[in-house]
């Protein structure tokens, strides 16, 4: 059984209840592009259930981060992106605005360096 927000925006995108530009799914999570791109590619992978962050998620199914992961390079390779980075933002501090667990995935860009965070 699914654990979810009834105001969370992820969750509504989840369910369907909100149009989002899906990319791909499994039964574990929803990819969707960015509304806000910060990359020539720039998708989320979105947690099926919530959990505040990657953190809690891994605390509740260790594996469950394993699935985001593996949506994540199924759709940067389907988008052309074999090279990509993957980012979790955890906390307000570190950026994160909504509090549902989901990935970033980066890539099409060769400025990529290990200096851009």
């Amino acid at each position: 059984m699914s654990e979810t927000a009834p105001d969370c925006i992820f969750c509504k995108i989840v369910a369907g209840e909100v149009p989002a530009d899906v990319l791909g799914r499994n039964d574990h999570a929803v990819s969707i592009k960015d509304l806000n791109p910060q990359a020539p590619f720039h998708a989320l992978v979105i947690s099926v259930d919530h959990h505040d962050n990657a953190a809690a998620s891994a605390a509740a199914d260790p594996a469950s981060v394993g699935h985001l992961v593996s949506l994540a390079d199924e759709v940067a390779k389907a988008s052309g992106n074999g090279d990509y980075r993957l980012i979790a933002n955890t906390g307000a501090g570190a950026g994160q605005t909504v509090f549902h667990t989901h990935l970033h995935v980066l890539g099409g860009s060769s400025r990529m360096s290990e200096t851009l965070v």
